[in-house]
């Protein structure tokens, strides 16, 4: 059976393209009501209206334009799109690094999919050269896709094997590791490849994209260039996260693999370090040190991978009036740690005073934080603290909800000993506590004063 030529399209849309005989990937020039625009004409999404058509510019932005304003389309060119970009053998030469990209999909390796609208896990990690040709001036870059998933599908399973994975390539002498990785959960997978990968003698990069690497506002190659680049030269070593740093296409970050969160649902510089400041802005050219304190590169190939991992944790987000069969429902279906992001210095109501000591009592092991990201939990301080504290929370200090999530699966993972579980939880391993928040560790510009917005203009592009 051919292909339909105008894919997608159906309703007055088809009628519209049928009527001018123009075609899905044709290059046309479009008149309506609005204006004249030229591009290529694109398939619809199975899940589209029936009243656009959509046409990508020549500055690589699509446009849907409504069909009952347009009044002529003339094609002036026709080529079948094809948005698989071939994968090419890596070149190599013994006088650069070596680094191990371990894929396991997300924006950074992905294409957007016109039948149903959706970026997809597509690029296998060797396109990623066809791609980004610039990483072979840095490196011999060896590929290896563990698996493709969007990053809400990670889990313990994928977890091992990357610190597996890890141990293996750091034995082989790698001098760096890429991890391509999808931005929704990439704070957590550092956070517990923190705890499973311990002193790693080379730098564990993971790195995404926010924009995927068909629009013009791709952020793709510059993280991956700019990751690629702490992986092979920076004398890090340490699990860090590599993503934009400011609004422009000027330099990355390198965060801590435990402070670190995504902060926006779509900024290209979505990652923030909490309660610190980050590590190191990365150029093309250059590393800038903001602190250092960070672990260095070492000579020798030892690594402490440690993958235990118990999946019956979960988080619970207080919220005033959370009932207790919250709590009691967690504990009847056989979970053995809670973290609780608590309001304030880490409180929670009363009525959850009793579900929390009988799961305790139980063997549950509950542990607080609070859900302000910034901040220590502070449970001495008023009564509601002090109470929490004698029924057997343990306070975790100024650990991120979803690091303490990570961490206690990893503790559980080893001992339901109590003390034990305390000690583990409260001894720092990665940096996930802290001593102390710098001056310049917390700061949020509020937009609309009269100061703020003269900072703006002055400072941001």
């Amino acid at each position: 059976m051919s292909e339909d030529p105008l894919k997608g399209y159906r309703g007055i849309t088809r009628k519209v393209l049928e009527k001018h005989g123009v075609r899905v990937w044709s290059d046309v020039t479009l008149t309506s009501n609005e204006g004249e625009f030229k591009g290529v004409i694109l398939p619809r999404s199975e899940t589209a209206d029936d009243r656009h058509v959509v046409l990508k510019l020549a500055s690589g932005y699509n446009v849907g334009i409504a069909a009952g304003t347009i009044t002529n389309i003339v094609e002036t060119g026709y080529k079948k799109g094809h948005y698989k970009i071939p994968e090419s053998e890596f070149p190599i030469d013994p006088a650069k690094p070596n680094v191990t990209l371990l894929g396991t999909g997300g924006t950074i390796a992905s294409r957007l999919d016109y039948r149903t609208g959706a970026v997809i896990p597509a690029f296998s990690p060797g396109e990623l050269y066809g791609a980004v040709p610039e990483l072979a001036d840095i490196c011999n870059l060896d590929t290896i896709k563990l698996f493709g998933v969007f990053s809400e599908n990670m889990g313990p399973e994928q977890y091992i094997t990357l610190a597996e994975n890890i141990k293996k390539e750091i034995e082989k002498g790698v001098d760096g590791i890429v991890i391509g990785h999808g931005t929704d959960t990439l704070h957590h997978s550092s956070a517990i490849l923190s705890f499973m990968v311990q002193d790693p003698p080379v730098p564990i990069v993971l790195v995404g994209s926010q924009r995927s690497s068909d629009r013009p506002s791709s952020d793709a190659a510059l993280n991956l260039i700019n990751a690629v680049r702490t992986a092979a030269l920076s004398d890090v070593a340490e699990v860090v996260v590599c993503m934009f740093g400011s609004t422009s296409d000027d330099y990355c970050l390198l965060h801590r693999g435990t402070r670190v969160r995504k902060m926006h649902s779509s900024y290209r510089n979505t990652f923030r370090t909490i309660g610190d400041v980050p590590l190191m802005a990365v150029t093309p050219t250059e590393f800038r040190p903001l602190r250092h304190d960070y672990k260095r590169r070492r000579k020798d190939r030892s690594v402490k991978i440690n993958t235990a991992f118990e999946e019956k944790v979960t988080i619970l987000y207080y919220y005033p009036n959370m009932k207790p069969d919250i709590v009691e429902a967690v504990v009847e279906k056989g979970y053995k740690g809670i973290v609780i992001a608590g309001t304030g210095l880490g409180h929670v109501n009363r009525p959850l005073y009793e579900p929390l000591e009988k799961a305790i009592k139980a063997g549950v092991h509950v542990v607080m934080t609070v859900q302000t990201l910034w901040g220590y939990v502070q449970m001495f301080v008023y009564e509601t603290g002090r109470e929490l504290l004698d029924i057997g929370i343990i306070p975790c200090a100024n650990m991120l909800p979803e690091v303490a999530y990570m961490k206690l699966s990893w503790v559980l993972g080893q001992t339901d000993n109590p003390q034990e579980v305390s000690d583990l939880m409260l001894k720092p391993v990665a940096g996930e506590i802290t001593e102390k928040e710098p001056h310049n560790g917390y700061l949020i510009l509020q937009g609309g004063l009269p100061e703020v917005e003269a900072f703006i203009r002055s400072n941001l592009k």
